[in-house]
């Protein structure tokens, strides 16, 4: 390549859906242990998602907040309990009205190598839940569970 030739493109990587299918498999039996029906949703590093299913017995809402969790996290590539202190800032709390960002526990990017491949969000317990449930699967499968 010319030492003066740009990149026009960059390489992404992303969840396999054979991963995004373990995960949600992952998710349900921990949400089982813990004691509560879930929502799961799988989005690649653009937050367009690749994979989601619903507990038969987990609020319809949830539903919505699974795939808003798993949009944030890949977003800002961080986990999504963490915009509770940011939100508190005066300087960042306009961003608590964006309809798709939550604030809520239960959504984390997925890391491989070092680089993010996508993120879950789960949803359907309370937010302790919701967080244990998805670091239960996320472990499970060997993925980073970012602080």
């Amino acid at each position: 390549m010319n030492s003066t030739t740009q990149a026009k493109s960059l390489s992404a990587p992303s969840i396999t859906r054979a991963a995004a299918a373990a995960l949600i498999e992952a998710v349900h039996a921990a949400a089982e242990g813990v004691g509560f029906e879930v929502a799961v949703a799988v989005v690649d590093t653009g937050g367009h998602l690749k994979a989601f299913e619903r507990a038969d017995d987990a609020p319809f809402l949830a539903a919505e907040v699974a795939v808003d969790k798993a949009w944030t996290a890949a977003s800002y590539r961080i986990p999504t309990h963490v915009w509770n202190s940011y939100v508190g800032n005066p300087q960042v709390a306009p961003l608590a009205y964006h309809p798709r960002l939550m604030a809520v526990g239960g959504g984390y990017p997925l890391i491989e190598n070092g680089k993010v491949i996508g993120a879950l969000g789960i949803s359907g317990g309370t937010y302790e839940q919701d967080q244990q449930a998805a670091e239960t699967a996320l472990s499970s499968l060997g993925f980073d569970i970012p602080a």
